[in-house]
């Protein structure tokens, strides 16, 4: 077993006002390592397609228009939130466990969202037009640092993730409460960025919560004895109407207990409230047919490094992301034998 966590680290390095520890380029490693065993041993167990290494069970990709509110203080109005806009986009609804369990077992819910159509210049030079919101149902992440995560994926990966925890009390209590999530409606979750972004000048983390939508609409429950439940209420759902959520921002307000590089730590909303950034709408649609399956499950990669420059993912998880998300989907598509494509929003199944 791989003893990261426990690592001695000299002095970080300060880059662009983040402070990276000397060992973080080991532990992205070990990460990375631990991961792409765990996918190709269930591609040789003759899992298919090739699952991605976190969030492998998808619900669906459904298809979503994005409203920017331009009501937004001047300190806000970067990148995609620049001015009134409204952008077509890619929703991918899932898992958050990296094997594909029934929708009964607790588990933490994934809300992927890609804009199409996004000019400026772009962090990464994978998607040329896009900005992705990665989140999930919980308002902080699991591990504080790259050490912190090395050490769980090791456990992940040789089944010593009890032993894990229990060596890690702070961990196991946020794996605990995250994975320990039993939800019936997955558009009735609220969803967080976790991790923090630069937005022009501004610290910020971002959230999604449901919202009332134009049209009334009802959103059910799912039977939960159904192992594929929680898809089936997408497709009831979206049968009826529409599904609808406000895209909020979060800005920093006390660097002292907001920190950019523990992922672990969660910004207090009575210090720090969330503002109105943007309205999500999810058509009434049918999005279940095979084609848009593949091509959501295999076709699409989100990361939160798909943007623009002036929204820049920061802190220790997120830098394991853009060398982690990048690298996992390359070996899925390899194995897949599929492309990786750049949605234009134009898409039609």
């Amino acid at each position: 077993m791989i003893a990261i966590a426990g690592c001695s680290a000299s002095r970080p390095a300060e880059v662009n006002g983040e402070l990276i520890p000397a060992n973080e380029a080991a532990a992205t490693a070990a990460t990375l390592a631990s991961f792409h065993a765990m996918v190709e041993h269930e591609y040789a167990a003759g899992v298919r397609p090739a699952p991605r290494d976190a969030h492998a069970k998808g619900q669906g990709c459904v298809r979503a228009t994005v409203k920017i509110d331009p009501s937004l203080p001047a300190d806000l109005k970067y990148g995609v939130f620049t001015g009134a806009h409204t952008y077509s986009a890619w929703i991918r609804m899932s898992n958050g466990a990296p094997i594909r369990n029934p929708d009964s077992m607790p588990d933490g819910r994934g809300m992927a969202i890609k804009l199409v159509g996004v000019a400026g210049a772009k962090l990464i030079p994978d998607e040329l037009h896009t900005q992705d919101f990665v989140m999930i149902n919980f308002p902080v992440f699991f591990s504080a640092t790259v050490a912190d995560y090395a050490g769980l994926a090791n456990a992940l990966e040789h089944g010593t993730v009890k032993q894990f925890v229990m060596a890690n009390p702070q961990t196991g209590r946020i794996v605990a409460a995250m994975g320990g999530q039993t939800v019936d409606n997955l558009f009735k979750q609220r969803y967080f960025s976790m991790s923090p972004y630069k937005l022009g000048p501004t610290y910020v983390k971002f959230s999604t919560r449901p919202a009332p939508c134009p049209i009334s609409s009802h959103l059910g429950s799912a039977d939960m004895s159904d192992s594929n439940g929680l898809r089936a209420q997408m497709v009831s759902d979206l049968s009826r109407g529409d599904a609808c959520f406000e895209l909020q921002l979060q800005p920093r307000t006390d660097p002292a207990t907001m920190p950019i590089e523990d992922a672990s730590a969660l910004w207090d909303e009575s210090k720090a409230p969330f503002v109105n950034a943007a309205f999500i709408d999810i058509p009434k649609q049918t999005f279940d047919s095979k084609a848009q399956q593949k091509f959501c499950e295999e076709n699409l990669s989100f990361t939160p490094w798909h943007g623009t420059t002036d929204f820049r993912p920061v802190g220790g998880i997120n830098r394991l992301r853009l060398v982690a998300y990048r690298a996992g989907s390359q070996l899925r598509h390899a194995l897949n034998h599929a492309a990786s494509i750049e949605p234009t929003g134009n898409e039609r199944f």
